[in-house]
């Protein structure tokens, strides 16, 4: 944004003073200072610097310059200068060669004032005090100069794409969102503020005299604030009204605004909160967000000024020392210390964490991002996004500067115990505010412990946090590649449990490392919890999960077989997609458990589409557990937002019994309400028989939640609603049926409840109960169908379009699928079923 510099301060010419071209001065900035000629704006004061190919700079080296002041008065002076560059010589043959601007304190130079009344004051000006060279290394700025350039702000490069813009910033780099000017690099020109000790007083002349070193002056100016004019200020905040002809681009940010002395670094709009709903009983309280108001957060001169681009051309102009058309925004200065207990042993608990003050503005404590970055592989750091409420998590404890005043807190741990959200008062004497967590359904007091089974990116420790301040007990983190880019890998040792008590941990919250092994089209496979070396290769045939022209050198039975051999639990990841070798796997029998994901709860429920391809698996015998998992890759996925609960029986809890229990099927997967089935007193996983002339088997089953309220309860019997019970949004209910058997068949309890108030949407869902009459099997023939067709369709793949490695290898991984395509085939032509097959892989043809 084009905008004037400050009215404070005024240009001193030069024109007749300039004694050489800089563009022809050697040992200086060199071309790099060419394009600075002119009415130039340097940090947001004026500086006139001469024209290009005639003299533009005052070098100062053997004669003094002496500058007309015609009686001005200022508190400052500014200059814009440089002094020769120098090799730093610590110690010679040794460090000797380097030009890093380290040397100090060499007397470059003199400025003086001369006044109308004939006294005289000097300055010294010092090697990297008042002055330093144009070229420097890293962390070598001057001590009492600042570098001609403002801090510059950067978006992060998928907000860049998301506003259809090329980033301006690499990844990595605009996760800073700031840089310092103070860089190494390109030349720099040093801005140096010189104190007038007697501001009253009016200057005569300036007297500039060269000492021991070269320096080049490019301009000067005169300021008469109060203030000095290059210390920076701290972290301001106000709100906004925006000026007609202003909008916000599609984050929701302004970027067409600037401040003369000082930076904007933000400009985003209001959050409007309504305390009353956040002060009630609504699950999920959301900001409205404003079109026609910002909160700018800025650093900035007492004296300077705020413009605001519209879309007439015109700026708006504010004074921010008066403060006309603007709101401040209580100052969040007061550091206090947030602890979190629990109630009865007044322990510190991880929980995560929201606090918004009372123009809506989020008030993250030390060490957290003022604005939660939501984006994919970017800011891994602890933190979550809910809509437009963003949170960190803390263990127990953290420190934070608040405004004073009122402040709003949303506190949350899991689904078993109560939320805190409501509002406090800080004071001038605050220190310590304390929250006390309840505990209401005491779950793991009867054996039942929590997993996410699907997390990318954290580190084990971040994980490990997140974990427990969700209550989740067991994190999954996982190793795997996204083309050529490898997440997790060097985490993984094939032994380690973070948290474990064997590797001094409480035992309570753990983290394993283990892995997603992916193909784009054959489908992805978890392998969790196995020892020994990594399974590799993580990925296989070609992008976007593997390299480019890379082979697909292996089947996905294949990696599930060697976890099993290993020791590790097999999950087939959010169901239902890729819908390929995922029937296949599930056929051969090398799957424990079938997982339902969701990235964000509030946004979404457990996939039906995945509930009804595991129902076709249950259909067909195979009596695999439901399991939870986030696929957590970004902060505005909730790690254990999407959960297993796995009941651990007489099992002690530590992580190869937990494998041990999912395995065992008493499992529920859930976004918030908790519930659990038993059929003639049997759990999930477990099998009742009953004779030939089938039976009357009895239901119970209970479901409960702290917060998100319970719609139905409905008991599904071979994927159909067999009773369904009106809950009408209690958060505890319990029940029975009698189901009729007659045939085969398995028996889960389905929970539908909505954070968006959807009607339908499904909460929770056990695992099931399988119920045989007479040893006949469980086996539906349209079920069938649809699995054969989707082996067919991955050894269709590999006739023609995967990548081929060589034969041998082709005719193994074939052969492997062909072995499940048969086994089904087999069990389909023994029921007298039969079907189409494929052009490619009808009977009797040549693969």
């Amino acid at each position: 944004m084009n905008i004037p510099p400050s009215e404070h301060v005024t240009p001193i010419s030069l024109a007749k003073h300039y004694n050489v071209d800089r563009g022809q001065l050697e040992g200086f900035g060199g071309e790099d200072w060419d394009a600075m000629y002119g009415r130039q704006s340097v940090l947001g004061m004026p500086f006139d610097l001469g024209v290009p190919n005639e003299p533009n700079a005052v070098l100062l080296d053997r004669d003094a310059v002496q500058v007309d002041m015609g009686g001005a008065k200022a508190t400052y002076l500014l200059f814009l200068h440089a002094v020769e560059d120098r090799v730093s010589r610590y110690q010679e043959g040794l460090a000797d060669f380097a030009t890093d601007g380290n040397e100090l304190g060499d007397h470059v130079s003199d400025y003086a004032l001369e006044y109308a009344d004939s006294e005289t004051h000097a300055t010294r000006i010092l090697r990297r005090f008042a002055i330093q060279q144009a070229h420097i290394s890293w962390g070598a700025s001057a001590f009492a100069a600042m570098p001609a350039a403002k801090p510059s702000v950067a978006m992060g490069a998928t907000d860049e794409h998301g506003l259809g813009r090329r980033p301006a910033s690499a990844y990595g780099r605009a996760e800073t969102r700031h840089s310092s000017g103070r860089d190494g690099g390109r030349a720099k020109l040093w801005v140096y503020a010189l104190p007038n000790p007697h501001p009253h007083k009016p200057i005569q002349q300036l007297v500039l005299t060269p000492k021991t070193e070269r320096s080049a002056v490019l301009g000067i100016a005169r300021t008469q604030v109060a203030d000095h004019p290059l210390r920076p200020g701290v972290r301001e905040k106000l709100r906004l009204d925006l000026p007609a002809g202003a909008r916000l681009n599609a984050l929701g940010e302004l970027e067409n605004i600037d401040i003369d002395l000082g930076v904007v670094m933000s400009a985003r709009a209001v959050l409007d909160y309504d305390a009353d709903r956040w002060l009630g009983a609504e699950v999920d309280v959301q900001p409205a967000r404003s079109s026609s108001a910002v909160i700018v957060e800025y650093i900035a001169h007492p004296q300077a000024k705020l413009y605001v681009g519209t879309e007439v051309g015109k700026n708006a102009v504010y004074d921010l020392a008066r403060a006309d058309g603007i709101a401040k925004v209580q100052p969040a200065h007061r550091p206090v210390k947030i602890r979190v207990v629990e109630k009865g042993t007044g322990q510190l608990v991880a929980v995560r964490l929201h606090m918004h003050g009372q123009a809506g503005e989020y008030l993250p404590p030390k060490g957290y991002h003022r604005r939660v970055n939501p984006h994919w592989f970017e800011d891994n750091y602890g933190e979550h996004v809910n809509g437009l409420n963003q949170y960190c998590y803390i263990p127990g404890e953290c420190v934070a500067d608040l405004p004073l005043g009122e402040v709003y807190v949303d506190i949350q741990k899991g689904y078993e115990i109560a939320p805190i959200r409501e509002k406090f008062t800080v004071g001038a004497d605050t220190d310590v505010v304390t929250f006390e967590i309840d505990r209401v359904l005491k779950w793991r007091e009867k054996g039942w412990v929590t997993a996410d089974t699907h997390v990318h990116f954290l580190s084990p420790q971040t994980a490990r946090l997140e974990g427990e301040g969700e209550g989740v007990n067991v994190v999954n983190l996982l190793a795997s590649q996204w083309g050529e880019m490898f997440s997790n890998v060097a985490d993984f040792d094939g032994k380690t449990t973070l948290g474990a008590k064997d590797f001094g941990g409480d035992g309570e919250f753990l983290v394993r490392v283990g892995t997603e092994n992916r193909m784009q089209v054959l489908g992805h496979i978890s392998l969790l919890g196995y020892s020994g070396q990594m399974i590799h290769p993580l990925c296989s045939g070609g992008p976007s999960e593997s390299a480019l022209g890379d082979a697909q050198e292996v089947t996905m039975a294949e990696w599930a077989q060697q976890c099993i051999d290993q020791g590790g639990l097999v999950v087939m990841p959010h169901g239902p997609n890729p819908q390929c070798e995922r029937a296949a796997d599930i056929v051969l029998g090398l799957i424990h458990a079938i997982e339902m994901m969701t990235f964000n709860p509030h946004n979404a429920q457990i996939n039906p589409y995945g509930i009804a391809d595991w129902y076709r698996y249950l259909n067909l015998g195979h009596h695999i557990p439901v399991v939870g998992g986030s696929d957590k890759m970004a902060a505005a996925s909730q790690l254990g937002g999407v959960r297993t609960y796995t009941h651990l029986g007489d099992r002690a809890f530590d992580y190869e019994n937990w494998m041990a229990a999912t395995k065992a099927g008493h499992t529920f997967v859930t976004v918030g309400p908790l519930s659990d089935i038993q059929v003639e007193g049997q759990a999930p996983g477990s099998k009742v028989q009953l004779p030939a002339s089938g039976g009357t088997v009895q239901v119970t089953w209970q479901a409960a939640s702290v917060r998100l309220p319970i719609d139905q309860v409905e008991v599904v019997v071979g994927g159909l609603t067999h009773d369904q019970v009106n809950v009408n949004k209690a958060l505890s209910a319990s029940g029975s049926a009698a189901v009729r058997v007659e045939n085969s068949t398995w028996i889960a309890l389905r929970v539908r409840g909505s954070y968006r108030g959807q009607h339908g949407e499904i909460a929770a869902h056990t695992s099931a109960v399988q119920v045989i009459v007479a040893e006949k099997p469980i086996f539906s023939q349209a079920d069938a169908t649809a699995v054969l067709e989707q082996i067919e369709g991955a050894i269709a793949y590999l006739d023609t379009l995967a990548p081929r490695p060589e034969a041998t290898r082709l005719k193994q991984m074939r052969a492997t699928l062909e072995a499940a395509h048969n086994r089904l085939h087999q069990q389909m032509h023994k029921r007298g079923i039969y079907h189409d097959h494929t052009p490619l892989h009808a009977h009797g043809h040549e693969h």
